[in-house]
């Protein structure tokens, strides 16, 4: 069941349609009370629980420690240790729960048709008629909230509270108690100080930024403040005045399947010594999508990654990677990939120009995807991504890297027409302009990780809250109420949080953000690039899958507890 889940999942998020739809909605309650049959089962937890006493005295080897480890706790956050009333109580609310958030994710693909998955939208940067911008900003901030049958709100509100009720029933103070308590950070608590030494150096850097493109507007004579709607506009001409730098002389080096093959592939293979070859006999779900053999160093098959990289209505905003199978040593089963992505497509004919950020996120994506074709576990429970939310993007968010990597650039960065390599000077432009409005970019995330957490440390006495005020307060809350640096994402259409799995988790993409520069810090001491250095990389990280704690697995790797100075750096907020 779990392989026809995994291709279901698939489907429905990047190549949906009513009828898939309306089977994930009827389903996903189904699917949800199956998990309790399973989790809050007492004849079967207290098997679980008669071996877990006894672990010390088993001789278990370490990956079975583990999964050891992971089941009993699963079944205890699951709520097996509570009364059959209670039970019965939990399952209500699971119920519901999984209904709503099937519900919210139907409603959003209907409300955000043409819309990029984030609060900024691309075209806001080369719009010159701000009335226009203006209005394409409010399209994309009211997009659930039109009082119509997409309108959201009522929703979210309901799940936060199941949410808070939930965690109480568990004996949880909040939900964000209980859904760290198997992350790396543990606790909200220390969620909380991570923000506290992170928000101050991002608000006041995009405090500066702002005040930039203020000057540009007042030289311009525009007579306005800078709202929302502007900062993308003017934040270009900024980066073009400050850095010469502009994104359309930048495009025509970045074609998608030469960043593919010549930039992705070719960084995978310089440090893992793994390369990939196309399959044009294997089924595909839609006309573009790619299929690549992946062949490690010896030339064994590692496993299968599936690319599908362009913007279709039914398909779900953002990027991601996930398994269409899962490794596992006990199944005999090797890992099958797949990235997607919403690029523009191009006219036919006409090549794939895409953006840095682009690139960026190809690279990220399959980040992700080398932890998951490293794979090299026992048990599918504990292989590859299969890891703590807040360790889960260290992996991708350290691919990104290689993005920028002088080696790796110069060998995809060419002009689509010419093939000549992207000048240096143009290089040195990017490198330079890396911490540009990295103020804006950081402060946007932490203010959509910062609302995820206070939906989430509701108590379950609290009423029903009125979304727009919450999240208003919540801002004020933590300095982040920026009148010109929106959320990344809105609580209406934070998909992340209320059906993507990141409920009391987005922050982990700023935790990973210190994780991934510390362990990127430590490339940088020991020669960088190499197959050395990859390969310790994988040996240590990507190979290990969930089988030994997390900090520990880091600490092995970098030879220390993480240090939040290399991200800070990175960002010029140092």
């Amino acid at each position: 069941m779990a392989r026809v889940n995994m291709v279901f999942t698939l489907l429905t998020g990047a190549n949906n349609n009513p009828d898939l739809q309306k089977v994930k909605e009827e389903e996903a309650p189904k699917l949800t009370a199956n998990t309790d049959a399973i989790y809050l089962n007492t004849k079967l937890f207290k098997r679980v629980e008669t071996v877990f006493q006894q672990k010390d005295k088993l001789k278990l080897d370490a990956e079975s420690l583990s999964l050891l480890d992971y089941y009993y706790q699963k079944f205890e956050l699951a709520g097996a240790k509570l009364s059959e009333a209670d039970k019965d109580k939990l399952k209500e609310l699971n119920k519901e729960e999984s209904s709503l958030s099937a519900k919210f994710k139907a409603q959003l693909l209907a409300a955000g048709k043409g819309l990029k998955n984030t609060t900024q939208q691309p075209e806001l940067q080369s719009m010159t008629d701000r009335s226009k911008r203006e209005k394409l900003f409010s399209d994309s901030w009211n997009r659930a909230e039109k009082g119509d049958a997409n309108d959201t709100r009522k929703n979210i509100a309901r799940i936060a509270q199941i949410r808070a009720a939930q965690a109480k029933l568990l004996g949880f103070k909040n939900y964000a108690s209980w859904k760290l308590k198997n992350q790396m950070a543990k606790t909200p608590e220390a969620v909380e100080e991570f923000f506290s030494k992170v928000i101050p150096a991002a608000t006041a850097k995009a405090k500066g930024e702002a005040a930039d493109i203020q000057s540009v507007i007042d030289q311009q004579k525009g007579g306005f403040k800078v709202e929302p709607w502007d900062w993308d506009f003017y934040a270009e001409k900024v980066r073009k005045a400050k850095y010469d730098l502009n994104e359309n002389e930048v495009k025509p080096y970045f074609e998608l399947n030469k960043v593919l093959e010549n930039g992705v592939f070719y960084a995978a293979n310089q440090l893992h010594g793994i390369s990939f070859k196309e399959r044009k006999d294997l089924p595909v779900y839609q006309e573009d999508v790619r299929v690549f053999d992946v062949l490690d160093k010896d030339g064994s098959q590692l496993g299968l990654f599936y690319c599908d990289y362009y913007k279709r209505d039914n398909k779900d905003g953002g990027a991601w990677m996930d398994n269409l199978v899962p490794q596992s040593k006990l199944f005999g089963t090797k890992p099958v990939i797949y990235n997607v992505c919403n690029f523009t497509k191009p006219e036919v004919g006409k090549p794939a120009l895409i953006s840095f950020d682009d690139v960026t996120t190809m690279f990220h994506e399959f980040g992700h995807g080398l932890h998951g074709l490293f794979a090299n576990q026992q048990y599918s429970s504990l292989s590859g991504t299969n890891v703590a939310r807040d360790y889960v993007e260290f992996p991708s968010q350290f691919n990104e890297h290689w993005a920028s990597d002088p080696k790796v650039l110069k060998n995809y960065a060419v002009h689509y027409q010419t093939g000549a390599p992207m000048p240096q000077a143009l290089l040195d432009k990017i490198k330079k302009a890396s911490s540009f409005n990295q103020g804006y970019i950081f402060t946007e995330a932490l203010a959509a990780a910062d609302l995820d957490m206070q939906w989430h440390i509701i108590a379950a006495e609290a009423p029903l809250q009125d979304v727009d005020k919450f999240e208003a307060e919540a801002l004020k809350k933590t300095n982040l109420n920026l009148s010109y640096v929106p959320p990344r994402y809105r609580s209406s259409y934070f998909l992340h949080i209320w059906s993507n799995g990141y409920a009391a988790g987005y922050y982990a993409y700023s935790w990973t953000s210190m994780l991934e520069n510390d362990a990127f810090s430590w490339f940088q001491e020991n020669g960088g690039l190499s197959r050395a250095n990859g390969q310790r990389f994988r040996d240590l990280i990507l190979s290990k899958g969930n089988t030994e704690d997390l900090g520990k697995m880091f600490f092995n790797f970098r030879g220390h507890n993480p240090d939040i100075k290399p991200m800070l750096r990175k960002r010029g907020l140092l």
